[in-house]
C-alpha cells in the first residue's frame, strides 16, 4: 500500500521546486545579459580598433592631402621629371608653430601608396594625438634645422598613423612637406626603449653631450601594439630638400599632385 506524504511535506516540496525554477530563470536571464554585454563590448572594440582606424585614417589622408594642395597653389606646374641632384641651397626652416597648429604633412610610401598625415605642434593627447594627427615634440628641431626633428603618434585607434612603424626597411624614404618645400629623409634603424627613455629626443639621439651636425627625423609610438610597456623608435637621416616651386619628389608625385 502506498502512503501519500503529508500535505505539509507536499507543500514544502512544491515551494522548493518553485524557488528552484525562479533561481534557474534569474540565472538564465543574468547569463543572457552578460552574453549580450560581452557581444556589445567586442563590437565596440572592433569599431574602435579596426573599422574606426580605417575610417579615420582615410579621413586623415584626405585632410592632409588637401592641406598639401593648398601650399602648391600659385606655383609652377608639378608635372615634370625630378631634377638630378639639384642644389637648392640651404633648406628654408619653417617659423616656430604655435601649440596645436598644423604646420607640415608627411608621406611614407612604406605605409601605403596613398598614406599622408598632418603634423601638428605639441604631443597633447586630446588636442593633437586623438585627432589623428602626428605630434611634434616642441623641444626638438624643425625640418631644415640641424638636430632632431621628433614626432609621435598613436599605433592603435584614432587613425593609428604609426600602426606599421615596425615595417620600415633600411633605405625607405620619408617625405615631409611644409609650405616652403619638401624634406626627404632615409630610414636607418629601429630602437626599443622604455617610456622614460627621453634620450631619443636629444639633438643627436641617445647622446646628450653631443651637439651634432646632421639632421635627424625621429618617429615613435607605443610597443607592442596592445601595450604601453615600451616605445618603438624609428630613425631617419636627412637626404635632401627642394622648394615647393619645383614640385614634389618623383616617388610621391602622383599622390602630392592629386587634388584632395
Amino acid at each position: 500500500m502506498t502512503v501519500d506524504p503529508p500535505a505539509t511535506t507536499r507543500k514544502a516540496a512544491t515551494r522548493t521546486r518553485r524557488r528552484a525554477r525562479r533561481r534557474v530563470t534569474i540565472v538564465g536571464v543574468f547569463g543572457e545579459l552578460l552574453i549580450t554585454a560581452g557581444a556589445l563590448v567586442f563590437l565596440f572594440l572592433g569599431w574602435q580598433l579596426w573599422l574606426n582606424d580605417i575610417i579615420v585614417g582615410n579621413q586623415d589622408n584626405h585632410t592632409a592631402a588637401s592641406l598639401a594642395d593648398s601650399w602648391d597653389s600659385g606655383n609652377i606646374s608639378l608635372n615634370h621629371e625630378e631634377p638630378v641632384a639639384p642644389d637648392y641651397g640651404d633648406p628654408v626652416v619653417p617659423a616656430k608653430p604655435s601649440t596645436d597648429q598644423t604646420f607640415a604633412v608627411i608621406y611614407v610610401p612604406r605605409f601605403g601608396k596613398d598614406w599622408v598625415r598632418e603634423i601638428a605642434e605639441g604631443i597633447g593627447v586630446a588636442d593633437v594625438l586623438n585627432t589623428g594627427r602626428i605630434g611634434h615634440y616642441p623641444t626638438t628641431q624643425l625640418p631644415g634645422q640641424v638636430g632632431n626633428f621628433a614626432l609621435a603618434a598613436h599605433r592603435l585607434t584614432h587613425g593609428a598613423p604609426f600602426r606599421d612603424i615596425d615595417q620600415l626597411r633600411i633605405g625607405d624614404k620619408l617625405y615631409v612637406k611644409t609650405k616652403d618645400g619638401y624634406f626627404t629623409y632615409i630610414f636607418r634603424n629601429l630602437e626599443y626603449v622604455s617610456p622614460q627613455g627621453v634620450g631619443v629626443l636629444d639633438p643627436v639621439p641617445q647622446q646628450s653631450d653631443v651637439d651634432g651636425t646632421t639632421q635627424v627625423l625621429t618617429i615613435m609610438s607605443c610597443n607592442p601594439k596592445w601595450s604601453t610597456a615600451e616605445r618603438i623608435i624609428a630613425y631617419a637621416v636627412f637626404d635632401s630638400w627642394q622648394p615647393i616651386s619645383v614640385g614634389p619628389p618623383a616617388a610621391i608625385a602622383s599622390l602630392a599632385n592629386a587634388k584632395g
